[in-house]
């Protein structure tokens, strides 16, 4: 299943395909390590900024166990960022987030998330 458009950069791809793939098929993140710079540079919400994808790859776990369903509403992607708006389907309904990507040698090097922490809580987000 493909959630973001042809268009999109290989990685970007590959990317959502693990978010959306289930936490059974997740293990430790070993298929979402090589998309991954080694020292990512994430923001988020909740988790602040964070460096590295190792601790990255620990943090998305609980959003990989919740996510039902990404409905991508739109996407912008240049020579070397991406942004993809998408509403995401989680146990207690849907949070809208925002994802920018900075991408580099066909990895993300850095990643800032944007969405409502409490509206994901509430709603089963973990």
């Amino acid at each position: 299943m493909t959630v973001v458009g042809d268009d999109a950069p290989s990685v970007v791809q590959a990317y959502y395909r693990i978010l959306t793939g289930g936490i059974e098929t997740y293990e430790d993140g070993r298929d979402l390590a090589p998309l991954l710079a080694d020292d990512l540079d994430f923001e988020g919400p909740i988790a602040g900024r964070v460096t590295g994808a190792a601790r990255f790859r620990h943090g998305v776990k609980g959003f990989i166990a919740n996510v039902t369903r990404i409905d991508p509403i739109q996407e912008v992607h240049g020579e070397s960022d991406t942004a993809v708006l998408y509403d995401a389907h989680l146990p207690g309904g849907i949070v809208r987030f925002t994802e920018f990507f900075t991408l580099d040698n066909g990895r993300i090097q850095r990643l800032r998330l944007h969405y409502d922490p409490a509206d994901y809580v509430a709603k089963g987000g973990g």
